[in-house]
């Protein structure tokens, strides 16, 4: 009589099989985390978000940058606290035209056929993110979040397209993909998140690393009293033309007109 050839999924494991060594490297979640990976996990957070927008046939988007504590009315008017009211309640419009305008260029630029140009794209987050994914969830068009790893928990709003979602660990890669495949940039009010990206945006147009594109600061009142780019050329750190850079827009439609009129928009096809 002849033994039995061992079923492999019944045997017991070997001590070579149990050490950690023997995990296969690109499943081996404590190995690829060690701090000499950090260039293999910058290369992942690329690729990922850059291979799946491909995938998803997304050719070029428009950023929403704003700030997370602008509320729809609504859920402001629940949040309203003696002082506080006048001013919560004011910032709703934001999160208001945040949500037409996504809807405007989302209804007027997602082709048939697979391939989507001006795709929205948030940091995923609530406030005027949430607005904007969802106006383009308005209209039936896909959008982008792109969410990032906090102290405090930050979960990924629901109107973002799911196969679109992605959550990062580091804020250069993140920021990188805002501007990989950006048209035009609108800052809503917000707090220091929105002035770094719109920063470092404003940086590259200077400096000339990336071409210029449509930078536009929705709400002239709260970007004048907020940075007071005319003291700046006064003082001589910036450049009068630097001034330039951006525009500031007061509505949807302005915004819009804006970036048509800057990549010459016939029919809602694309002619730059």
């Amino acid at each position: 009589m002849t033994n039995p050839i061992p079923d492999p999924n019944t045997q017991p494991l070997t001590a070579q099989e149990l050490s950690p060594s023997y995990i296969k490297a690109f499943v081996d979640t404590e190995f690829l985390m060690r701090e000499e990976l950090r260039p293999v996990r910058l290369q992942l957070e690329l690729w990922k978000a850059d291979l799946t927008q491909r995938e998803q046939g997304v050719l070029s988007t428009i950023v929403v940058f704003g700030g997370s504590r602008i509320y729809e009315r609504p859920a402001a008017e629940a949040r309203v606290r003696a002082v506080e009211a006048k001013l919560l309640l004011d910032r709703c419009r934001y999160y208001d035209d945040a949500r037409k305008l996504a809807a405007l260029v989302s209804s007027e630029c997602q082709r048939n056929g697979g391939f989507c140009d001006y795709v929205i794209v948030t940091g995923g987050g609530p406030g005027v993110m949430e607005a904007a994914n969802r106006g383009a969830h308005d209209v039936g068009a896909k959008s982008i979040g792109l969410n990032i790893v906090l102290p405090f928990e930050q979960e990924p709003n629901r109107y973002i397209t799911p196969e679109l979602c992605f959550q990062f660990h580091y804020f250069a890669i993140r920021k990188m993909h805002f501007l990989m495949r950006a048209k035009a940039l609108i800052a809503f009010p917000g707090g220091f998140g929105t002035f770094d990206e719109l920063f470092e945006t404003l940086t590259l147009i200077q400096t000339k690393k990336i071409k210029p594109l449509p930078v536009l600061l929705y709400g002239r009142e709260f970007w004048e009293r907020a940075v007071n780019f005319e003291f700046l050329a006064d003082e001589g750190v910036i450049s009068p033309e630097d001034t330039h850079l951006f525009q500031y827009v007061e509505t949807p439609a302005e915004a819009w007109g804006i970036i048509r009129k800057f990549y010459e928009f016939d029919g809602g096809q694309r002619q730059d």
